[in-house]
């Protein structure tokens, strides 16, 4: 259809805020889309090789697209070097898609091959799949029963990008 957006004619703000769009509410997702994000190295690849698709969506708050990664075509297109990475930043990128869809990931490799850049983002991702940065505190009432307290934060925060 001409006229019909695509992925690779959204900048890297859109891009970002579309695949965070899409991600809302399924912590796993969102960890693998802000471990993509904050790497700073996969987006713009991934845009550019065409493992990312849109959709217009009128019920969007803001009015935006939503976007996904094609988490299954991953392989292949590093396969038939369509993107590339170094070895940590494929490692985080398997690990991404691990979050995303389950997809499996061996551990020992993945934290061996990390550098401690890379093992933040790892670590703030994981903390994030798990809801940490919705966890409360548990108080006790005087008659011993349990309430939410205040929020505590993840246990990991995602590094501050420059």
């Amino acid at each position: 259809m001409i006229g019909e957006r695509r992925a690779t004619d959204l900048d890297q703000q859109d891009l970002e805020s579309a695949l965070l769009r899409a991600a809302v509410g399924d912590y796993g997702l969102e960890a693998a889309v802000l471990l993509l994000v904050n790497s700073g190295t996969w987006l713009p690849q991934l845009q550019a090789a065409g493992l990312v698709s849109i959709a217009l969506d009128g019920d969007a708050v803001d009015g935006g697209p939503w976007a996904a990664v094609q988490w299954g075509d991953l392989d292949g297109a590093l396969r038939a070097g369509r993107i590339s990475g170094t070895g940590g930043q494929r490692r985080l990128l398997r690990a991404a898609a691990g979050l995303a869809e389950g997809q499996p990931v061996d551990l020992a490799d993945l934290t061996a091959g990390l550098d401690r850049g890379e093992l933040a983002l790892l670590l703030a991702a994981l903390a994030h799949a798990a809801g940490s940065h919705e966890h409360h505190d548990v108080v006790r009432d005087d008659d011993g029963v349990p309430h939410d307290g205040a929020l505590l934060g993840p246990v990991v925060a995602w590094p501050l990008r420059d």
